[in-house]
């Protein structure tokens, strides 16, 4: 049974949540500001709903806080049609995030997705990628740069993922969407969030040199993994 936490601070939105997921056999806990949720061990915690507008701290400081030592799923609470509350979600580190007024039904089916993404079926597992300086394990979801060890979260370990398993072949926006996010978006949800991801592993990859040395952009089309020469 997956932990699931939700941090809201309307009671009974939060509640109606729990209520939902319990029956959908998750468990359940709720709290309702930033510093409650800080509190909570991550280790007993397998993803958190997380709403943007928060007391005490808002959710952008507590998912800031929580990637300084945690890669636990989270996924946003934003208001409907805020593009930037999701590219800033996305840019912190958040792995997904669901527009208010919340679809319970959607919530469930985005919570599963990610669950999905981070947990790897044995099924699925493949043996380690190593391209260009770049190694990944797909068991472990571990990432390395001339082993340096990387710190990714859940979208950017699947777009990094995607991009390398095609290294040398341009890959498009909408493809990207897909594999960092397990869904497709509108158009311009696509451009935006898959931008602000491939920018967010450039830096991690290259972060005192050229940006745009590994991952290059095909103009209106995509991304590409440009095979090292070095």
């Amino acid at each position: 049974m997956h932990r699931i936490l939700i941090v809201d601070d309307d009671v009974k939105l939060a509640d109606m949540i729990r209520e939902f997921l319990e029956l959908e056999n998750f468990a359940v806990e709720t709290v309702h500001d930033g510093p409650a949720c800080l509190r909570c061990d991550p280790q007993n915690i397998d993803l958190v709903v997380l709403d943007v507008m928060l007391p005490g701290l808002s959710g952008f400081e507590v998912l800031r806080r929580l990637r300084q030592n945690s890669t636990i799923p989270v996924i946003m609470l934003t208001a409907r049609g805020e593009d930037v509350d999701r590219i800033i979600g996305l840019e912190i580190g958040a792995d997904d995030y669901v527009s208010k007024p919340v679809n319970p039904r959607e919530l469930v089916a985005r919570i599963r997705a990610v669950l999905r993404r981070v947990v790897s079926s044995p099924r699925t597992t493949a043996s380690d990628l190593a391209v260009g300086g770049i190694r990944l394990s797909s068991a472990s979801r571990d990432a390395w740069s001339h082993e340096q060890k990387l710190d990714l979260t859940t979208a950017e370990f699947n777009l990094l993922e995607h991009l390398v398993r095609n290294a040398g072949r341009v890959v498009s926006r909408e493809e990207l969407s897909a594999a960092a996010f397990g869904r497709q978006l509108s158009e311009r949800s696509i451009d935006r969030n898959v931008d602000t991801l491939v920018s967010k592993v450039r830096r991690k990859l290259d972060p005192e040199s050229d940006p745009d040395q590994r991952i290059k952009t095909v103009r209106n089309v995509g991304y590409i993994y440009a095979l090292s020469s070095r």
